[in-house]
């Protein structure tokens, strides 16, 4: 059961990337919405000079570059907090005395936790460079009255690719918080990654916000 409350916050997070891109198959997701907004916003730019599209612009990386920069310190925190996992031991044990949790179990879901925020760095950098490469491309554009529909494809490609990261970082916070409940019981961890994957679930698909902008009607575009 300990094994299994380590390792239930982690495989739902893989878990849930699977699921959601089985679900947008045959219902869009919030995300899959938004980047048909994201096609719309290219559009647009290409044909303004104007410098809202560079603020929007740097409004994004500066996001991804925030949750970056706190994820490497969260990695250093896990670092230095295996260097006193003797006192975790003790301390898990007076919270869970019904429980025999030996430093080898507490190693074991430290690393497991630092593994996770790890992979959720390496999608930040990612994104924040897929959203660098969007931002050239936006800024070599050529503000013409006909736009290269190829060069439109591309940029919202990028865009889109940096959004799709970008989530699949944060969502590494929302069920880190189930191996945090493992320090009260490997139970409580299962339980709060449920919920949890329930919550993202829920939100990306039946929201009030979902049903808002699915409910948007586009010209030239339809919600399938």
């Amino acid at each position: 059961m300990t094994l299994a409350g380590s390792l239930f916050p982690i495989a739902g997070w893989f878990l849930y990337a699977v699921l959601a891109g089985l679900l947008e198959t045959v219902r869009p997701s919030l995300s899959m919405i938004m980047s048909r907004h994201r096609r719309r916003w290219v559009e647009n730019a290409v044909h303004r000079e104007t410098p809202m599209d560079a603020i929007l612009s740097g409004n994004l990386m500066s996001s991804v570059s925030f949750f970056a920069s706190t994820t490497v310190l969260i990695i250093l925190a896990l670092f230095a907090v295996l260097g006193q996992v003797n006192s975790v031991v003790e301390a898990v044990n007076i919270i869970q005395p019904e429980q025999e949790i030996t430093k080898a179990n507490v190693e074991r879901h430290l690393i497991l936790v630092l593994l996770m925020f790890v992979l959720a760095f390496m999608a930040f950098t990612l994104s924040l460079r897929q959203f660098n490469h969007f931002c050239i491309m936006l800024g070599a554009a050529e503000h013409a009255e006909k736009s290269d529909k190829e060069e439109i494809y591309v940029m919202t490609a990028l865009n889109t690719l940096g959004a799709r990261n970008f989530n699949q970082g944060i969502r590494a916070y929302y069920f880190a918080i189930g191996t945090v409940a493992w320090f009260i019981s490997p139970l409580a961890a299962i339980a709060t990654t449920v919920l949890i994957f329930g919550s993202i679930l829920y939100r990306e698909f039946f929201s009030s916000a979902r049903m808002l902008v699915a409910g948007l009607k586009i010209k030239g575009q339809e919600d399938k």
